[in-house]
């Protein structure tokens, strides 16, 4: 149990690592380009959400069941945040940034169900070996950073201050124990759990790059008149994550 532990931990850990090596040494460089790092975020998530949609459809039993999970993500999303009230984020540290219209709770949520998907891909693996589990784990600790420094841009771009953003990447990337642990002691169970996650994760992805990302970016490009620079963000967002899947798998 304690292995399932550790390589959880060590999963979790990129959410802090890969965000303070960048932070520390551009800070400053990456507030002035925040509205340009939404769209380097929107280029990650829309490749995230396309390949966790093929997983779903891999992993169901028919593809079918796995469209039918991505449709229900995507509904049950934009359902539940056309019910809650209206998000206004309030400006925090003198942020700058606090009128973006992006709502951060849907990334969390859609982050939530990717970890606990990620966790019991763990569990599985340490089931066969504890090397491949490290292996798998490092694979999971690297596509991790990329996203978790994309979500730190988008949570900025949101109105958080640095220390809240860090600290709620950090609280969503513990859903991984929910699925590692989970999938530890009921594998049997938890896989059954897969497809759905995955589906309803690439969903909830679908939603936030849809919604709030890519109409941030068109709106601020037509603002500023810097179409073809987020343009270029768009694709070294989606190019940096499209080449890290093809080099790692998952």
């Amino acid at each position: 149990m304690l292995i399932v532990v550790w390589l959880s931990l060590l999963v979790m850990s990129a959410s802090l690592i890969g965000v303070f090596a960048v932070w520390r040494r551009a800070g400053r460089l990456i507030e002035k380009n925040l509205a340009y790092l939404v769209s380097f975020a929107a280029g990650v998530f829309l490749v995230i959400a396309y390949k966790l949609a093929r997983e779903a459809i891999e992993h169901a039993d028919q593809a079918t069941a796995g469209l039918g999970w991505i449709l229900f993500g995507f509904g049950a999303v934009w359902l539940v945040f056309k019910l809650l009230p209206t998000f206004h984020h309030h400006c925090e540290d003198g942020d700058d940034h606090c009128h973006t219209p992006i709502d951060a709770r849907r990334i969390l949520i859609s982050d939530g169900l990717h970890n606990i998907g990620d966790g019991i891909l763990l569990a599985g693996a340490l089931a066969v070996s504890n090397f491949l589990g490290l292996v798998t784990a490092l694979s999971i600790f690297i596509h991790e950073l990329v996203q978790e420094i994309s979500e730190f841009f988008v949570l900025k771009q949101a109105g958080y201050s640095a220390r809240r953003a860090l600290t709620l990447n950090f609280l969503v990337s513990g859903t991984i124990l929910f699925g590692s642990l989970g999938g530890y002691f009921l594998l049997d169970k938890f896989e059954a759990l897969e497809a759905p996650l995955l589906g309803l994760a690439a969903g909830a992805f679908f939603n936030v790059v849809l919604h709030d990302l890519i109409p941030y970016s068109i709106r601020h490009s037509t603002n500023q008149k810097r179409y073809l620079k987020h343009l270029i963000w768009f694709a070294i967002g989606a190019g940096l994550n499209f080449g890290l899947n093809q080099l790692l798998g998952h």
